[in-house]
């Protein structure tokens, strides 16, 4: 029996709204390493909140559909979703200061 190899996907995603002050980063983090994604999560200059994650089709899908709702306090009023470059990682979700990474 030949074990099932999952193929990874990477998406880039812009989330716009209420999103900055109300936990949305960690949120994010802890959204994604539940799911067993990768990746890393920033606010943006402009009050946005963009995050980029790697795993499982299935996976994504259900972290697409929290960054939809987001944490208690914050009001989600757009999110972006574009396909992504493979990011490198074996392992981590991380919270990044500020645009460094964008």
């Amino acid at each position: 029996m030949k074990a099932r190899r999952t193929v990874l996907t990477t998406r880039q995603y812009l989330i716009r709204g209420q999103v900055q002050g109300v936990g949305f980063r960690l949120f994010t983090q802890e959204t994604a390493l539940r799911e067993g994604l990768v990746g890393k999560v920033a606010n943006r200059d402009d009050g946005a909140v963009e995050a980029i994650a790697e795993g499982g089709f299935e996976s994504l899908a259900r972290f697409e559909a929290a960054l939809r709702k987001g944490p208690p306090g914050s009001r989600v009023e757009g999110l972006e979703v574009e396909e992504g470059k493979p990011l490198g990682l074996d392992s981590g979700f991380t919270i990044v200061a500020g645009d460094a990474w964008i």
